[in-house]
C-alpha cells in the first residue's frame, strides 16, 4: 500500500487551473491517474481530447463541461463523465468563487490540444 498526500502533491497550473497529482504512476499508482483540480473563478481551460475516459467529480462551485459542443454544469457531488476522443473544455461556472473537482482517469492518458498530442504531467 502506498500513500500519497495532498499536501506533498506535484503542483501545476494551466489557465488558471492548478492541478495536483494525487494516485499517479508517478506516486505509486499502475493502472489509475488520480489529481485535483482548484479553478480559479472565470477560469477556463482549452478546447482538447483525450484518448481515455475521464472522470469529474465536484467538490465545490460549478464546473461547466463543454462536451462535444454541448454544456453541462456540475455542482457538488455531481459527476461529468466524457468519453474518449470527444472534444471537450471546462471552466468555472462562476466569476468570484473557486470550484473543486477530482478527476479519474486510466494511467497513460495522451490528451491532444491544438494538433498536438502530450502526456499531461499531472497525469503521470
Amino acid at each position: 500500500m502506498t500513500i500519497a498526500n495532498l499536501a506533498d502533491a506535484p503542483v501545476f497550473e494551466l489557465d488558471g487551473i492548478t492541478f495536483r497529482s494525487l494516485a499517479v504512476p508517478s506516486r505509486g499508482s499502475s493502472e489509475l491517474a488520480v489529481w485535483s483540480i482548484e479553478m480559479a473563478p472565470g477560469s477556463s481551460g482549452k478546447e482538447h481530447t483525450v484518448d481515455r475516459e475521464e472522470v469529474f467529480i465536484a467538490l465545490s462551485g460549478r464546473i461547466v463541461g463543454v462536451v462535444g459542443g454541448v454544456e453541462h454544469t456540475i455542482g457538488a457531488g455531481d459527476a461529468l463523465i466524457l468519453p474518449p476522443h470527444t472534444p471537450f473544455s471546462i471552466r468555472n461556472g462562476s466569476a468570484t468563487e473557486p470550484a473543486t473537482a477530482t478527476v479519474c482517469t486510466s494511467a497513460g492518458i495522451k490528451a491532444t490540444l491544438g494538433g498536438q498530442t502530450i502526456l499531461p504531467p499531472w497525469a503521470q
